[in-house]
């Protein structure tokens, strides 16, 4: 399976080579060496393994997810550090992985000197590990059969998951359909607005994929356009939403629709947060004018949908904003948007179901007698749905917790170490401090790279699928 998996990653590295064709650059030799090592490898691992057995429990599960995206890293970062794009391979491991798990985090201090194929390579890892690296293939290759089931299950996010076909490849490529359709249209409308087509494609990945790696150095306040910025934060925000509400809208399924809490809650946090922020940035002292108000509304707008979907593309230093927005910002990045989007974090849906169990738990104290079950979008979530969100949401917080106490062991400032490591374990990308908005991770130490590289993973894979690994009942028969 992971050579199959591997063959895949090839191929795309093959593509990347006609970008640097295109633009007649050197360093396309760069991506054909790994693309053929991949592609060796990859064969290797079908040749040796072709007569096992294909059956996959959460056990294989497990163990094939978690190992095919540090493979693919591995093999995605060769070219960035052969070529010496980025000289250090534990840079460019960390940027790889960032690129891969969607979560935007860089250490690059030079982005617009990197050639298009680079660029292209770095905004195409969003991309493939958006959707997922399993679900994605899922979709193109049918190789995995019924083993599909339990791959889908370890990668795919969220306490539950809406079945939009029987089969699980059926519904791998319904997925791929929606996201390559948002991506096409983001394209053109970019490429409306005034960006090139190289701009506007890596810039559609990286939103669709609610990733975050730009083309350029200043990110998207580079073309200082509205439009632009407007654009990006429509697609933020559809990136956000549940993807199977897309399949539900095109089969005039409405019903389905209205009936999902997590998306109305997602909205009303969103934009809610988004009215405070932008209030607080409105000087009152002096005549507000229409300019002011539309400004301070759109940079707040811009910068909770970033966050809140975890794709950090930035506009404005927020560092520089008052101090309880700061607040505002760590928890939507903490919240994040809905299950079953390109989206980090907790997760809406998870919020949701933690908040009305404390609610009805208050209204057990007061009927001791009373039968008050959980509901959620118009359904009793039974109890081990309950205990099993609980348990995510504590464990995250306890890893959140004692990941800051190790950046600030490593030698990172307090604020940096606590925004970096949400920032990190949600997938968001800029933190607070040194790393935020205008800053990067260039100057953390090398350890500290490493650990956030593993919470990267350890956020994307939703905690359980990586920690499994860690259990000794794990590699008992």
């Amino acid at each position: 399976m992971l050579g199959n998996l591997l063959l895949s990653e090839g191929a795309a590295l093959l593509l990347v080579f006609f970008i640097s064709l295109i633009y007649r650059e050197n360093d396309g030799i760069y991506f054909i060496f790994t693309s053929l090592l991949c592609f060796a490898v990859g064969f290797a691992g079908f040749f040796f393994g072709r007569n096992a057995p294909m059956s996959v429990g959460k056990r294989e599960g497990s163990l094939v997810v978690t190992s095919a995206w540090i493979i693919f890293s591995l093999f995605g970062a060769l070219p960035f550090w052969i070529s010496q794009s980025i000289p250090s391979f534990t840079d460019a491991f960390f940027e790889t992985i960032s690129g891969f798990t969607t979560t935007g985090a860089s250490i690059l201090n030079n982005i617009e000197e990197l050639s298009h194929s680079m660029l292209f390579w770095r905004s195409l890892t969003h991309w493939m590990g958006g959707l997922g690296i399993i679900v994605i293939s899922l979709a193109l290759l049918p190789l995995f059969g019924t083993s599909g089931t339990q791959l889908f299950a370890a990668e795919t996010s969220g306490p539950t998951k809406d079945k939009i076909h029987p089969k699980i490849s059926e519904t791998a490529k319904r997925l791929f359909l929606i996201y390559f359709m948002l991506t096409f249209t983001e394209t053109i409308l970019l490429r409306l607005g005034g960006m090139t087509w190289f701009d506007a494609v890596c810039h559609s990945f990286a939103t669709i994929a609610t990733g975050g790696f730009s083309t350029k150095q200043s990110n998207i306040l580079y073309w200082n356009s509205p439009y632009i910025q407007y654009v990006i934060i429509i697609f933020m925000i559809l990136a956000g939403v549940n993807f199977s509400l897309y399949y539900f809208g095109l089969k005039n399924k409405l019903e389905k629709i209205r009936q999902n809490e997590e998306l109305r809650y997602y909205l009303i946090v969103l934009f809610g947060f988004a009215i405070i922020v932008a209030f607080s940035m409105i000087d009152f002292s002096r005549p507000i004018s229409f300019h002011q108000v539309e400004e301070s509304w759109r940079n707040a707008l811009f910068s909770v949908s970033s966050l809140m979907t975890t794709t950090g593309f930035t506009t404005v230093d927020y560092m520089q904003w008052k101090p309880f927005t700061w607040v505002i910002l760590l928890i939507v990045m903490l919240t994040g948007a809905s299950a079953g989007s390109t989206s980090g974090a907790i997760k809406m849906v998870r919020i949701v179901i933690v908040f009305k169990f404390c609610y009805y738990e208050f209204k057990r104290l007061i009927h001791p007698k009373a039968v008050v079950p959980v509901r959620y979008s118009g359904k009793i979530v039974y109890q081990d749905v309950v205990t099993r969100v609980l348990v995510f949401v504590l464990l995250y917080l306890i890893i959140a917790i004692f990941g800051i106490l190790i950046l600030c062991m490593s030698g990172v400032g307090f604020i940096e170490s606590v925004g970096g490591l949400i920032s990190c374990l949600g997938g968001v990308g800029p933190g607070l401090g040194m790393v935020g908005p205008i800053g990067n991770y260039s100057y953390f130490p090398v350890f500290a790279k490493w650990f956030l590289s593993f919470m990267m993973l350890l956020g994307r894979l939703e905690l359980f699928t990586v920690l499994l690994l860690f259990t000794p009942a794990f590699w008992k028969k």
